[in-house]
């Protein structure tokens, strides 16, 4: 075959070779799956009238809410009344998502619930499972799991280690928890625990590009300011403040009112309220004296 163009003078013809490719296209690769369900998936999402957006049937959305075209709300999830789902932000299955909450562009809600009044922006990642690996003996990295834990129905002190023995025993899912009244910043990421729920409490101020591990647990009227890193299973009292870039190291307990300066890094338990800063984090006043005694043997070297 070959197609005969036109040059831009109207003068002369050129004729270009066209060869049969070898490549398919996605659609024409075999899948798992038999026409008639594919066309049973595809038919269970609609639109939706307010905003022109896709939603799965088994959703339970309040007539108020906005899902705006190009954003997808799957299966079993729950939007609230005066929800506002942005363009291109998908909203996963089983998601609950509070009255009032608005969502911005491109984000993605997974394995979570969001409370009333909240605010998402654009970018925004939630529930996605976090950031844990183990080396075999064969010197291969491999993931840990990080879908659910075991829990006993009539015992809540029962041993996971029993699990085998007692009837009792069932796998659930864990979660991102996300309070009233929370604004997370564009970009920020949120990973769903592995060994109990990932928290988010009511009030808190998140800034943008914020990581927050799996199984962290921030309490109510806290604020994280840009860049900050928080790694998995660390506790946050209430009214805890974190500025700029600070660090916090896996497994740390912070009480409430603790004030964090800008680019601190944190390495262990920070029992009292205050204000801290450094590296390591250690009370502000003592830092500020760390500071001073290196400017001045700075200055006093030869």
């Amino acid at each position: 075959m070959a197609v005969r163009l036109l040059s831009r003078s109207r003068r002369t013809l050129v004729q270009l070779p066209l060869h049969r490719s070898s490549f398919r296209h996605v659609s024409d690769a075999p899948s798992d799956l038999s026409d008639e369900q594919m066309v049973k998936d595809t038919s269970a999402f609609v639109r939706w009238n307010n905003g022109g957006g896709l939603f799965h049937r088994s959703a339970r959305i309040d007539p108020t809410a906005v899902v705006e075209v190009g954003a997808v709300v799957h299966s079993d999830s729950v939007l609230g009344s005066d929800v506002r789902i942005g363009s291109g932000t998908v909203v996963g299955p089983s998601v609950s998502i509070g009255q009032s909450t608005k969502v911005g562009y491109n984000a993605v809600l997974s394995n979570c619930s969001v409370g009333q009044f909240s605010t998402i922006h654009n970018g925004v990642c939630v529930g996605q499972d976090g950031f844990g690996f183990f080396m075999n003996e064969e010197g291969h990295i491999l993931k840990k799991p990080q879908l659910m834990r075991t829990v006993c129905s009539r015992n809540k002190y029962c041993s996971n280690s029993m699990s085998h023995l007692c009837s009792f025993h069932f796998l659930k899912a864990l979660h991102v928890r996300i309070g009233d009244n929370v604004e997370i910043g564009a970009n920020t990421c949120i990973d769903r625990g592995s060994w109990r729920d990932t928290v988010v409490g009511d009030h808190t101020k998140i800034d943008n590009l914020v990581q927050i591990g799996h199984n962290v647990i921030i309490g109510k009227c806290c604020m994280l300011c840009g860049q900050v890193g928080i790694a998995g299973s660390v506790t946050l009292g209430d009214y805890v403040t974190l500025g700029g870039r600070v660090a916090i190291r896996d497994h740390v307990s912070i009480a409430s009112k603790v004030r964090l300066a800008a680019n601190s890094c944190v390495t262990k338990d920070l029992a009292e309220s205050g204000d801290y800063g450094g590296f390591p984090a250690v009370p502000i006043h003592e830092w500020r004296r760390q500071s001073a005694k290196l400017r001045r043997l700075c200055k006093n070297s030869p």
